[in-house]
């Protein structure tokens, strides 16, 4: 990494945010896979940490969670063979909390998706809050503990679970067809009207645009854990801080007063070496 210029490891990690694959970004710059994944791990390293100090006593009113599916190395129906490296190959879930007013992501995480895996997402979330606030989750079970146990009775939390029809004509890269939404009431008094989880869900899509390794019916997948933990890390800190979001017309940063300027990639790259 610190054989490369920082104008150079800048247009690097900039190719890679933008959805760019790391043998496409190889062959863009010239640079060679290895010090390309050796930069990504050390950058997303940096990024893990900044964000970790950055995202502290947040006021976040009303947060959406939600988790997104990548794999590593194979899916699970093949990595079922090998159960001895359970924990670093096969399918892997991106815990997301995305503040839905300033469209901040004050907390993620990348493992398994299992009730452990989830508190300790939510213990992290608690963790970085001074609020209050308003949740909203999909039907996954394991919310529900963990949001009681990690918020006691300071929570406003409801679930809201999608009726798709089953329908066999649609076709196969077709989504099936929203019948209902169900919201159920669990801690507190949420507010019926922002019961959602639709901003967090748009954040689904612009993950799988701005990670290539996310990106769905392609042979792009993470070889390694540590190289899909570090592109995630990568992607937030470049999404809350350098990345302006066209409706805010500022970054979700500036937008939840976490940071008062734009930051650029070289800001970032600066900032965690």
């Amino acid at each position: 990494m610190n054989t490369l210029s920082l104008e150079r490891q800048s247009q690097i990690l900039s190719a890679l945010v933008e959805g760019n694959s790391v043998r496409s970004t190889s062959r863009m710059s010239g640079t060679h896979i290895g010090t390309i994944l050796s930069l990504l791990r050390r950058a997303g390293d940096g990024c893990e940490h900044l964000m970790d100090g950055m995202m502290r006593n947040l006021s976040c009113n009303r947060l959406e969670l939600d988790e997104i599916w990548a794999y590593v190395q194979m899916k699970q129906k093949r990595a079922a063979q090998y159960p001895e490296r359970k924990p670093e190959i096969g399918d892997f879930y991106t815990f997301v909390a995305l503040d839905a007013e300033t469209k901040l992501v004050p907390a993620f995480r990348v493992g398994k998706r299992t009730w452990s895996e989830c508190d300790a997402f939510i213990s992290d979330l608690r963790s970085r809050l001074i609020s209050r606030p308003q949740i909203s989750t999909d039907a996954f079970a394991g919310y529900y503990g963990s949001i009681r146990r990690a918020f006691d009775s300071q929570v406003d939390y409801a679930q809201i679970t999608k009726v798709f029809a089953s329908d066999a004509n649609w076709g196969r890269y077709s989504p099936p067809v929203l019948i209902s939404s169900i919201r159920e009431n669990l801690i507190g008094s949420p507010d019926e009207d922002f019961i959602s989880t639709s901003y967090v869900e748009r954040q689904n899509l612009t993950m799988r645009m701005s990670m290539r390794r996310f990106t769905r019916l392609t042979n792009a997948f993470s070889k390694k854990l540590e190289n899909l933990k570090a592109a995630v890390a990568l992607h937030f800190a470049h999404y809350n801080l350098v990345r302006i979001h066209k409706t805010l017309r500022c970054t979700p940063a500036m937008a939840a007063g976490v940071a008062d300027r734009l930051w650029s990639v070289e800001d970032l790259l600066g900032t965690i070496q």
